[in-house]
């Protein structure tokens, strides 16, 4: 389940979209659905985790789809969205149930930065970071 305090009252089109994506994403991350995860991210992707491991687009989607780092459930708090021409800051709180191989089921609390830029289009996340909580 997805939860996101993030209320559609007064966003603008492209805030609407960019939350929109949020939801998508955090959803084939949970599904560990490869193509979603694909057309979700830029090629570009730099995906930081709050232990300091970095990955490209296809490390990132590599380890959701194999099980290395599998989210049973997310839930997203506080998001704010902030829109600067084709790119958007996005901000929330992101609590996870885990079940990554070869570890026993946990929950993850991080404060989480997504950084998504619109390309022919489309948001697409670019940049994400995570703290723990």
């Amino acid at each position: 389940m997805i939860i996101s305090t993030l209320s559609s009252i007064g966003q603008s089109k492209d805030e609407q979209a960019v939350a929109d994506a949020v939801k998508k994403l955090n959803q084939a991350m949970i599904d560990a659905n490869n193509m979603a995860l694909d057309q979700l991210t830029a090629a570009g992707l730099s995906y930081g985790h709050s232990n300091g491991l970095v990955e490209n687009k296809d490390a990132y989607i590599t380890a959701i789809v194999d099980g290395t780092s599998r989210f049973t459930s997310i839930d997203v708090s506080e998001q704010t969205i902030s829109i600067s021409d084709n790119v958007a800051v996005v901000r929330h709180k992101f609590v996870a149930g885990t079940a990554n191989k070869g570890q026993e089921p946990g929950t993850v609390k991080l404060s989480v930065l997504q950084v998504w830029q619109k390309q022919k289009g489309k948001w697409l996340l670019l940049a994400r970071q995570a703290v723990r909580i």
